[in-house]
């Protein structure tokens, strides 16, 4: 593939951050300018299956042409990541990802510098308090979560692929194959059983559920349980430039 000439910053309420939310139905990416505002519309398309590391770099390769001009990225990934490296990616393919140099190859790519975190993680930079244990949890392709205490991210805890209940995980009892193999009543039991367990391990001040299928919940949440915008997966990314980031 012919290498893609970097772009270059844009002058004005700079630093632009590209900000790409890698999920295992969607890829989506957009600009966030300085105070984490989308500059324009995000851009998306869907997650191949198999989705090794090539064919989301050729994606991500394409994306960029549609988005604007950027310094930095910030990059959600649907897995364990430490130190810019993919560990786990259970609904992309950990064999194919398992130790991948993402924000590495993203930097020598696009020359410009990157930073991964969790896409639970960097969704719940969009959209918590910072005040008290605040819990994250995304109901999409699979099972995400994040913990932050006094809005600093403590360390990753992949709920997702923990036992809830007899052998299954929580991407197994309550990821979209679930839903679509129970049906949506009992999936909603299965999300009210899920809510009570994880108050009990946390005792969590709020709780935010996000993931696409979250509006797909049709009970009445306690009061602080809260259902979130999936645009938080993006315009959370700018919290990865915070002067007070810590990653794992």
């Amino acid at each position: 593939m012919k290498k893609k000439r970097p772009k270059r910053g844009r002058r004005g309420n700079s630093p632009h951050t590209l900000a790409i939310d890698i999920g295992g139905t969607h890829i989506k990416a957009s600009v966030l300018d300085r105070v984490g505002a989308e500059i324009t519309q995000h851009v998306q398309v869907s997650t191949p299956h198999p989705a090794p590391p090539a064919e989301v770099l050729k994606l991500l390769e394409s994306m960029i042409g549609s988005v604007p001009a950027f310094d930095r990225i910030s990059i959600g990934f649907p897995g364990v990541v430490k130190r810019g490296r993919a560990i786990t990616a259970p609904n992309l393919g950990t064999s194919y990802w398992r130790d991948f140099p993402l924000v590495a190859r993203l930097e020598q790519r696009w020359q410009k510098p990157a930073r991964m975190l969790n896409d639970a993680e960097v969704q719940g930079f969009g959209v918590i308090a910072g005040k008290g244990l605040e819990c994250v949890l995304t109901l999409g392709t699979g099972f995400g979560s994040a913990v932050y205490r006094d809005g600093e991210l403590m360390p990753h805890l992949e709920l997702g692929q923990h036992p809830i209940w007899k052998s299954k995980t929580y991407d197994q009892y309550l990821g979209a194959a679930a839903l679509k193999r129970k049906g949506r009543i009992r999936w909603n039991r299965r999300v009210k059983r899920m809510l009570v367990i994880v108050r009990t391990l946390l005792n969590f001040d709020h709780l935010y559920l996000g993931g696409g299928n979250a509006r797909k919940i049709d009970f009445e949440l306690p009061a602080d349980v809260t259902i979130v915008s999936n645009e938080a997966g993006i315009t959370g990314g700018i919290s990865l430039w915070d002067r007070r980031f810590r990653s794992f």
